[in-house]
């Protein structure tokens, strides 16, 4: 049987079941298949051990004592963006539909047949591991994205987006076209067709817009946040940093990556007076070049 992970590095897999039978064939399987496997009787035995490490993927019973494999998955996906498939007996329509409500990728009945499980591993496997790798490049890239689903919960988001989300919910309600709204609220909007509409940020330096990208897959959105500023950008600096009016609109323009004789013609002055303000730019920041200087006029903007 093949391997999983064509990459050489081995997967993890958490196999929480209670049945010494099925966890003897599963755990055959994967470890003839490369895989590095962790087992768990029950479920409260499984949120403790992903405490301590965390798998690639879960397979979880339906039916154990105690908590329930559809308690459990509820509870893990609260904690962790982990991949989990149901196997069970259970076959009803209306199990299949609670696995998929509390989480589940996917739902396979018993008794387990190793070749159609490894099949469904790989697919899974390879979905998550491309959504890390994008996640990873947005992350990198510093925009400000986040995901949501239906309900308005956000399932992750961008550092960016994340110290946007944290200024927004400074406070407990926030305003909406006159209308006082949860932020949850506000977000499920996002998912009309309309987007989302400008949302104030407490400080009333700025406002929050979001946009919706595209669904990325069931019940997950991907929107794009924006900051809206409703002061002029030159006032930000300047009150931010302590600079006077000139030095905050020269270092306006050094953020937008304009050359002296470029900001000169803006504002009116010579680029020798453009240089002289900078001096003084550079020095109240305590920077020695204009690199510097945009890197903190663009900070102080976000």
């Amino acid at each position: 049987m093949n391997e999983i992970n064509v990459s050489g590095q081995r997967d993890t897999v958490l196999v929480v079941d209670d049945s010494p039978e099925t966890l003897s064939l599963i755990t055959d399987s994967l470890e003839g298949a490369g895989v590095t496997v962790l087992v768990a009787l029950d479920g409260r035995s499984a949120l403790e051990m992903l405490e301590e490490v965390t798998p690639d993927i879960v397979l979880m019973d339906a039916v154990m004592p105690g908590m329930d494999g559809f308690e459990t998955c509820k509870v893990l996906k609260e904690r962790y963006d982990l991949p989990v498939i149901f196997m069970t007996g259970l076959s009803e329509t209306e199990h299949i539909v609670r696995g998929m409500e509390v989480g589940g990728v996917d739902y396979i009945t018993k008794p387990v047949a190793p070749d159609e499980l490894m099949a469904r591993m790989r697919v899974h496997l390879a979905n998550a591991r491309m959504a890390t790798s994008a996640r990873a490049a947005l992350d990198a890239s510093g925009r400000h994205m986040l995901a949501v689903n239906q309900e308005g919960t956000v399932l992750w988001s961008t550092p960016q987006a994340t110290r946007l989300l944290a200024q927004c919910q400074q406070a407990d309600r926030l305003q909406l076209d006159g209308e006082t709204v949860e932020l949850a609220d506000w977000l499920a909007r996002c998912l009309t067709p309309e987007g989302g509409a400008p949302i104030p940020v407490p400080d009333s330096e700025a406002r929050v817009e979001a946009s919706l990208i595209g669904e990325l897959s069931e019940n997950e959105y991907l929107l794009s946040l924006s900051r809206c500023l409703t002061v002029p950008p030159e006032q930000l600096l300047r009150e931010r940093l302590g600079l006077t009016q000139r030095q905050s609109e020269v270092l306006y323009w050094v953020s937008n990556g304009k050359s002296n004789r470029e900001i000169a013609i803006i504002l009116d002055m010579s680029p020798r007076t453009v240089n002289k303000h900078l001096e003084q730019v550079f020095l109240k920041l305590g920077v020695e070049n204009r690199t510097s200087a945009a890197v903190i006029g663009l900070n102080n903007l976000d």
